[in-house]
């Protein structure tokens, strides 16, 4: 097992560079860039960085010339023959040869495409423009590189010995949540925490930790190359990215209407089984549900990334049992911002009336809280978004309008079109 603590305190990004690989992404971002590349491969997109967190000045923390080094270097990777190998033969969500030939030739031929970075007072604009399914792939890396510098600006002044303890510490509590997870009958829970992580060296030893820990009850890693390297199950389907995108393609209020199911309608001709997940809240869950084409119903879940995660689920519920479906044969993916007590509520509330299942993100694998002064190292909000398709801004209202981005004219206009009412505020953690 590496030594992470003697890994930080020697670290040199030359040497150690924070993303080694291209599959050093999420699951459903290949899914979805493969849907990408054969349904809208000729759409311009912009993705921009996000930082929700204004707190963490993050121009401050980390150096210019440093993120440009490890952004530049991310550009010189492409597909070992081992990584295209397992994409290409590996059985996925019971699938063989998930990927198909045209997407893996020219996924083995890619390099990202530029980027522009510029700073503004304490925060980056980064910024990423080009053809869909070449920018979206950029999304994950250029989270994990700025999460990973800010932890190494943190952790730079620290002697041997102190990073000994913090790390130590830092797996005790990991530990300790998992040992209260342990016990939880039919528990089914996944690692989701590649955007948002402490670092990849760090994430690799939680996902140990997890299987060592939950055994069968642990199903997999959304992480591609520890999935790959850890011989583990890679987990993910689709994302707000592609609503977001098609919704701002739509050339009228109807199409806008249209929009979310032809996304759907698309990734249906694809894939089936667990693949066919439900991500309802990109434009409200309650309204997108009660207009779903009836073909929705018959799919296998949901994921619930926004809002009162239990009220989220209550209302799936409903919504089955109004289209003849029984809720005990579905799957209920909680995703947001978990952390173990809500976890071991959820699962609580809802065993044996759904199929529960649980991605957990950031404070799996960057819970650091209260560990270094000044609760230097807590986890934060940064996202890298789709802001513009062909020249037209996106919009995402979320079931929770701390969530919302776009324009407010478009915010305006896309709550009018998919009825969004009155939306209960949340705390945004992670």
């Amino acid at each position: 097992m590496v030594d992470i603590a003697t890994r930080v305190y020697n670290h040199n990004w030359k040497i150690d560079p924070i993303v080694r690989s291209l599959i050093d992404t999420d699951f459903y971002k290949l899914l979805m860039c493969q849907s990408v590349f054969r349904n809208k491969p000729d759409v311009r997109v912009t993705f921009s960085l996000i930082n929700r967190s204004h707190h963490v000045p993050l121009a401050e923390l980390i150096d210019e010339g440093e993120l440009r080094e490890q952004l530049d270097h991310i550009r010189t990777l492409s597909l070992s023959r081992g990584e295209s190998t397992w994409l290409r033969g590996n059985t996925f969500y019971g699938k063989r040869q998930m990927f198909r030939p045209d997407f893996m030739e020219w996924f083995e031929n890619l390099r990202l495409p530029p980027y522009h970075l510029e700073r503004v007072g304490e925060q980056y604009e980064l910024t990423f423009e080009g053809p869909w399914p070449e920018v979206m792939l950029w999304e994950i890396p250029a989270l994990a590189v700025l999460m990973e510098l800010r932890s190494r600006a943190v952790l730079r002044g620290m002697g041997r010995f102190e990073l000994q303890v913090l790390y130590a510490r830092a797996m005790t509590r990991l530990w300790e949540k998992l040992e209260r997870l342990r016990p939880l009958e039919g528990l089914r829970i996944a690692d989701f925490g590649t955007r948002r992580r402490h670092s990849f060296l760090w994430q690799d030893w939680a996902v140990q930790a997890m299987g060592e820990a939950l055994g069968p009850a642990f199903v997999g890693t959304s992480n591609c190359l520890i999935a790959k390297n850890r011989d583990l199950e890679a987990i993910g389907t689709n994302a707000h990215e592609l609503p977001m995108v098609y919704a701002a393609l739509a050339e009228d209020d109807a199409a806008l209407r249209a929009a979310p199911y032809r996304v759907l309608a698309d990734w249906h001709e694809e894939h089936d089984g667990n693949l066919r997940i439900i991500l309802p809240d990109t434009y409200g869950t309650r309204g997108f549900l009660e207009n779903a084409p009836d073909w929705l119903a018959g799919w296998t879940g949901i994921r619930i990334d926004s809002g009162d995660p239990a009220a989220g689920a209550e209302v799936a519920i409903d919504w089955w049992k109004s289209r003849g479906e029984d809720p005990a044969q579905k799957l209920v993916i909680f995703s947001d911002g978990l952390d173990v007590d809500e976890i071991i509520k959820l699962h609580e509330q809802f065993s044996g009336r759904v199929k529960v299942s649980f991605g957990w993100g950031t404070l799996l694998t960057n819970d650091f809280r209260d560990l270094v002064a000044g609760d230097a190292l807590a986890p934060f909000s940064l996202v890298c978004k789709a802001v513009a398709a062909n020249g037209r801004p996106t919009v995402k209202l979320s079931d929770n309008p701390r969530k919302a981005m776009g324009p407010a004219e478009e915010i305006a206009r896309y709550k009018r079109v998919f009825g969004v009412g009155r939306q209960a505020e949340m705390e945004v953690l992670v």
